[in-house]
């Protein structure tokens, strides 16, 4: 059977970077839903439904007039509460005249959106990644549009052997397919971790250029999922006989935090946020250059990987078989709580209880086959 199309909706997802909204007006779809997103007067991110309710007129495409937005097509107008507060042509607003708004979280350089029925608490479900906006470390970052469905992106970062293969001459060698992993899933965090710890493994370009290692390295990738939205990388890259073999100190390694924010757009579609932090050679921006020139090269190698699988599944529809084995243990432990999350969502104008994640799951054992 294929992978599933479905993602969970009442939970919180990246719609955008920091930086990216602006007072300017910003449209984007996340689980099915158009949204527009601008900053008000007073420096708060905002998203509303993208579509007037009179003839359904983007409001993206509209104007918007202090904190509020005129609607293009025939002037109805919308505080950040998505309160109509004028119509043309009469004074008497329609009860019903109003937008959905959407609650908006910004930490870490991230812009959160709570996608569903149920109402969300206070930030307390949402994971953190500090690094990503703190002193100390540099960060270069983007975003690819994906034509494929978010549990196709989520396979692949959970196994990273494909490196390997798909990013040779980037950040792929051959020990990175040829190294055991050790998956975990922690019921009580609602976290997929999976290890892979290379103690003597050739060094990629990626972090050749970037390090100015030569020869042979110790490697640990450390990768965290928090899903349905947010996976870290905690990869950490020292020579040879330096890094411990098991979980000691890293002090003596350079420290390079990967992000990825796995957003739906549709069914079929996705937002794919990646962003790198490093703690060395934080003013050299030949360094920053390279590091975001050749993290996007992956992405893009990636993206062109999975908009074929894309294209596959629908063309093969219910004929497709998985064959799972030892290196999907942490994708498929993900998709356990993905689904646990889709099957335990909350009654709508259900409040969800800080610190809670519905459908957290513990590791079903190891699967081979599936």
């Amino acid at each position: 059977m294929s992978p599933g199309t479905e993602f969970p909706r009442n939970q919180w997802y990246v719609a955008a970077y920091g930086s990216e909204i602006t007072g300017e007006l910003l449209a984007r779809t996340i689980c099915g839903e158009p949204l527009v997103f601008w900053r008000d007067s007073s420096g708060r991110a905002v998203a509303l439904a993208d579509r007037c309710v009179h003839r359904r007129f983007p409001l993206s495409q509209s104007n918007r007039v202090g904190d509020t937005i005129v609607c293009g097509y025939h002037g109805f107008s919308y505080d950040a509460s998505g309160t109509c507060v004028a119509v043309p042509g009469q004074k008497r607003i329609p009860r019903t005249a109003r937008v959905r708004a959407y609650p908006v979280v910004e930490q870490d350089s991230l812009v959160w959106i709570w996608i569903g029925d149920a109402e969300p608490s206070a930030a307390g479900t949402i994971p953190r990644a500090p690094w990503f906006a703190a002193a100390g470390w540099t960060t270069v970052r983007g975003m690819e549009p994906l034509a494929a469905r978010h549990s196709l992106l989520l396979d692949n970062l959970m196994d990273l052997s494909h490196e390997t293969y798909l990013h040779g001459g980037y950040i792929g060698t051959p020990e990175v397919a040829d190294t055991p992993i050790s998956t975990e899933a922690d019921s009580d965090a609602g976290i997929v971790r999976v290890s892979r710890r290379m103690a003597d493994a050739a060094c990629p370009p990626f972090y050749a250029e970037s390090t100015g290692l030569s020869g042979r390295i110790t490697r640990w990738q450390d990768i965290e999922y928090h899903p349905p939205c947010l996976y870290l990388l905690h990869s950490r890259i020292a020579p040879a006989g330096v890094l411990p073999p098991g979980n000691g100190p890293d002090n003596q390694a350079f420290h390079v935090e990967v992000g990825y924010a796995l957003t739906p757009e549709t069914a079929h579609s996705a937002h794919d946020f990646w962003l790198v932090a490093r703690d060395f050679a934080l003013e050299d921006d030949g360094v920053s250059r390279f590091l975001a020139e050749s993290n996007r090269t992956v992405v893009l190698q990636d993206v062109a990987c999975l908009n074929t699988l894309e294209e596959i599944l629908q063309r093969d529809g219910a004929a497709y078989q998985e064959l799972s084995i030892n290196i999907d243990t942490g994708g498929l432990a993900a998709r356990r709580m993905i689904r646990r999350q889709i099957e335990n969502a909350p009654a709508p104008g259900t409040t969800v209880p800080e610190g809670a994640a519905p459908g957290r799951e513990p590791l079903a054992g190891a699967p081979v086959t599936a």
